[in-house]
């Protein structure tokens, strides 16, 4: 099983995951610029869409998008407790957190790495985001992680897109409980060797 990825890009996601569910894995890198992962393959042919991240099974079967690759990890350690059993409320809720990171926190980040997004616009998703970031302020008020006080993927996944905004000029400061959920979450074991592997430790 190889993740494909690109250092802090969505990928860090599943590869924290990979490492908090004990699975086996290989990495290879992917250039976002040329489309050329580390071993000199066009990425485009294995994934259509040309972006990470990208987990490609022994057999040759590619899963892609960030919400079902980390499920799909959660569910081969259930005992992990990475997400709540299928059919669950729980894991409909689970399901929810996914969505709304990817719709609503993820994409909005997307344009503010675009050199050409204009400054008006950029403001603006600055606004969106600042509300999306009040909401999970008043959720993470009274819990340790977004499920309660356990660590599943969706938190995989908002620590990804959360360390995103020291690069666009958003200061996490403002929500003093989400400085403190990234530090938290920054300091697990397994998140720590994610970023390690991707060169974003000092």
């Amino acid at each position: 099983m190889k993740l494909y990825y690109s250092p802090a890009a969505s990928s860090l996601s599943p590869h924290i995951a990979l490492r908090e569910a004990g699975l086996t894995f290989t990495l290879e890198k992917v250039d976002l610029k040329t489309r050329k992962t580390a071993g000199g393959t066009d990425f485009s042919r294995i994934s259509a869409m040309g972006y990470v991240p990208a987990l490609q099974f022994d057999d040759g079967t590619v899963l892609t998008e960030v919400s079902a690759i980390v499920q799909w990890i959660a569910d081969q350690v259930p005992e992990r407790e990475l997400a709540p059993a299928a059919g669950t409320m729980a894991r409909y809720q689970l399901m929810a957190w996914l969505n709304l990171i990817a719709s609503e926190i993820h994409k909005l980040f997307t344009p503010l790495f675009d050199p050409a997004t204009p400054e008006a616009t950029r403001q603006t998703l600055r606004e969106l985001l600042a509300r999306r970031f009040d909401g999970l302020q008043k959720t993470l008020t009274d819990r340790t992680y977004l499920a309660g006080d356990h660590f599943t993927v969706a938190d995989a996944y908002l620590y990804t897109v959360l360390g995103w905004a020291k690069w666009v000029d958003i200061d996490l400061a403002r929500w003093p409980q989400l400085a403190d959920y990234m530090a938290r979450v920054g300091l697990r074991p397994k998140v720590r060797e994610a970023l390690q592997a991707e060169g974003l430790l000092k």
